[in-house]
């Protein structure tokens, strides 16, 4: 065997714009295509976005306008404007920046001096102007490079900064902005924001009781058991109530206004002060999991150079306020005892509501403890047998790993299925569930069928959910079922499942159904693979003349090295999402309930078309 050669010619320097687009993933975390909340489109659009919450932090500006057009991002602040002599240099020299300057940036939302130098060099078009003191200045790039900048020039405009971009798809491969992903953003940063107000496409967003208000926006009012706690503090906002029809556990936290949507330090230093405030109220040593069962709250604190656990700042690392301040720790349970404990003094009826609530879920789980013995082993066994789970190998025989941004989790129907994607899958980060059969319908159903059902009792052990979120092992969960009817049922059973005990699955965005193509199309020289009848007829037009036309019936009839194209870079996902308009209870009722004269109407109307489609 031949010795590598190992000399100064295979030592490179990579300039700023080639090691980003080289090594994007270090920078904003996983690419995607817009399927997901935290796919590369949106950390650009985050990172852009976050130096102008800064400058409206500051005191300077209070309007923020957004426009998204196809592939084209347009983000306009009026704050103080980028420095005019600078307008190249913070967008294209590292390690430049205001906010290592802490007479300016205190607690900054943006990265310092790497956001808009991520986004420079990951678009295929960049453009940078600013206004301040009646001058204006602009600089435009492709790719980080440097295309033309202006002189100073006298302007009318009023101050504040311009950045245009589109993504480059030589990285971001196939992709789209989704608007509910975008408004969730802008939501959020509304609510951490109280008094700012951001236009997307014409669409106002604006808050004016904080976190109070993300609370009663994603919660129907019936739905809460007693009104949101609101908490104020300097560096600290809490907001907390609990859900009558919900099961886990759920927080909305952030840290300098970035949500934090794997936790850290701060959520979960929330979660222990809750439980010691409660018991030293009411005198109780209650169990932790029976005072959070069902709780719906969030938390904002701000941290001075705050300390992540990656780049895309999903979870805090931090132990330290910063400064002369205490410990993270300190400073929460600090502040949730006296203000939680005085607010419980003083709501009597609150707190009565919440007792209740407390010696129920303490009622339940001992009526539950000996059926939830009995399927944690069922589920032990299962997982030393492989019989359902698949595992990748990020997970293997380490169920508590922290859940990686590209692990993902399919759940699949039937041998052959699970057979081809479990022989076609990235064995690193793709791990496979195989279902037998149809999943009950657990629409109405108490939380004990979880553990008496072998299916949705490993289920919930392969995720790893039980307690809470936190704790959730793939970050992509996708329903890969057959484009049928039957697929379209389990689909529908399976969404059901974590509606009714894991709503948080779907509103944290972490469900998804796989699409695969309904047709192949192919000559001796190419292959089209269809996911639609256009598709398909459009395909017959390219490949003429009279190309073999294959139709895919199941997933099961498609090979291993053909699924490795339908799970691979080139994967389409299609997010569920919630309908803002209904309550979980009233899809709940609506779909999976007693069969209706106008559940029966919305069949005939919206799926006539795609049975057709699926049955051509």
């Amino acid at each position: 065997m031949s010795e590598t050669k190992y000399t100064e010619d295979n030592i490179r320097s990579l300039d700023w714009k080639e090691h980003i687009r080289m090594r994007p993933g270090m920078y904003i975390g996983k690419l995607g295509d817009g399927s997901s909340p935290d796919d590369g489109i949106y950390i650009l659009l985050k990172e852009v976005l976050d130096n102008c919450i800064d400058e409206f932090v500051m005191g300077a500006g209070k309007t923020i306008e957004i426009r998204i057009k196809d592939r084209e991002v347009r983000v306009r602040d009026y704050g103080r404007g980028i420095p005019l002599g600078k307008v190249v240099d913070v967008v294209s020299k590292m390690n430049t920046g205001g906010k290592y300057d802490s007479r300016a940036f205190k607690k900054s939302v943006g990265l310092n001096g790497v956001g808009t130098k991520a986004v420079n060099a990951l678009s295929t078009f960049f453009r940078v102007e600013s206004v301040r003191e009646n001058q204006t200045k602009f600089a435009e790039f492709s790719q980080g490079e440097l295309q033309q900048e202006s002189d100073v020039e006298d302007s009318s405009k009023r101050k504040g900064t311009k950045v245009v971009f589109i993504p480059d798809e030589a990285i971001f491969k196939n992709y789209k902005y989704r608007s509910e992903y975008v408004e969730k953003m802008l939501r959020n940063y509304v609510y951490l924001n109280p008094g700012l107000t951001i236009d997307f496409n014409g669409e106002k967003f604006f808050s004016e009781n904080g976190l109070k208000d993300l609370l009663e926006d994603n919660m129907a009012q019936e739905d809460m058991l007693y009104p949101v706690v609101h908490l104020r503090g300097d560096d600290i906002e809490v907001a907390i109530t609990h859900s009558k029809t919900q099961y886990s556990e759920e927080y909305h936290s952030f840290v300098n206004g970035q949500n934090t949507t794997q936790g850290g330090t701060h959520q979960a230093a929330f979660r222990e002060s809750l439980v010691k405030t409660v018991r030293e109220f009411y005198g109780k040593n209650y169990e932790a999991s029976d005072i959070r069962k069902s709780i719906v709250s969030a938390i904002s604190i701000k941290v001075m150079e705050p300390v992540f656990e990656s780049q895309t700042k999903t979870k805090l690392g931090s132990t330290d306020m910063g400064g002369n301040l205490p410990t993270v720790r300190t400073f929460i349970n600090d502040f949730v005892k006296t203000h939680l404990d005085n607010y419980l003094h003083k709501n009597a009826e609150v707190a009565e509501q919440l007792q209740r609530k407390i010696l129920t879920a303490e009622r339940e789980r001992k009526e539950l403890s000996g059926i939830r013995k009995l399927a944690k082993d069922r589920a032990k066994k299962a997982s030393l047998h492989n019989k359902k789970l698949r595992d990748c190998r990020i997970h293997l025989g380490d169920t508590k790993k922290e859940r990686n941004l590209e692990s993902t989790l399919f759940i699949t129907e039937g041998d052959s299925a699970s057979g081809s994607i479990t022989k076609s899958r990235d064995v690193n980060t793709q791990a496979v569930f195989s279902l037998k059969g149809k999943p009950l319908n657990s629409y109405g159903l108490s939380k004990k069928i979880v553990y008496e059902n072998e299916e949705f009792n490993l289920l919930q052990a392969a995720l790893n959910i039980e307690e809470s979120m936190e704790d959730l092992r793939y970050n992509n969960i996708v329903i890969a079922t057959d484009a049928d009817v039957d697929g379209m049922h389990i689909r529908l059973l399976l969404i059901t499942f974590f509606l009714q005990f894991f709503p948080e699955v779907i509103k944290e965005g972490h469900l998804y159904i796989l699409q695969t193509p309904l047709f192949r199309v192919r000559n001796k020289k190419e292959t089209i693979y269809c996911y639609s009848e256009q598709e398909r007829v459009d395909a017959i037009e390219k490949l003429k003349p009279k190309p073999e036309i294959t139709r895919f019936k199941g997933l099961g009839e498609i090979s291993p090295n053909e699924f490795v194209h339908f799970i691979g870079e080139d994967i389409r996902l299609d997010p569920v999402m919630l309908d803002k308009q209904m309550s979980i209870e009233e899809m709940l009722s609506f779909y999976m309930g007693k069969n209706t004269p106008d559940r029966q109407k919305f069949i005939i109307n919206n799926l006539k078309v795609e049975l057709d489609a699926i049955e051509s």
